[in-house]
């Protein structure tokens, strides 16, 4: 299940998660981030032991801003309340589990 996260409940949803968490930094009118879309639904789907949140770059910019997000899709992920890895652009399913 793919989790909406904002300024507001970021710090409880992605830093304070007990799981990895796979934070898919996207807008709606971006081709690209809507061409990751289904790969990021389905990986959400597969994936039990991780967490998948959609952080949307317009209504969150504070957040993409903190974490220097310049170009979008951008992946970011955190363990233990900490950025660890993180891509750009349209990746394919494999690319992106490789990040975990």
């Amino acid at each position: 299940m793919e989790i909406i996260v904002t300024n507001d409940n970021f710090e409880s949803e992605v830093l304070k998660s007990d799981k990895p968490v796979l934070a898919d930094f996207f807008a709606t009118w971006c081709g690209p981030c809507t061409a990751l879309a289904p790969i990021i639904k389905e990986i959400a789907e597969e994936r039990a032991d991780i967490k998948v949140v959609k952080i949307d770059v317009d209504k969150n910019m504070e957040l993409a801003s903190k974490f220097k997000v310049m170009s979008i899709p951008t992946i970011i992920i955190f363990k233990n309340g900490e950025a660890v890895n993180r891509t750009m652009g349209l990746q394919p399913k494999e690319k992106i589990l490789e990040l975990l």
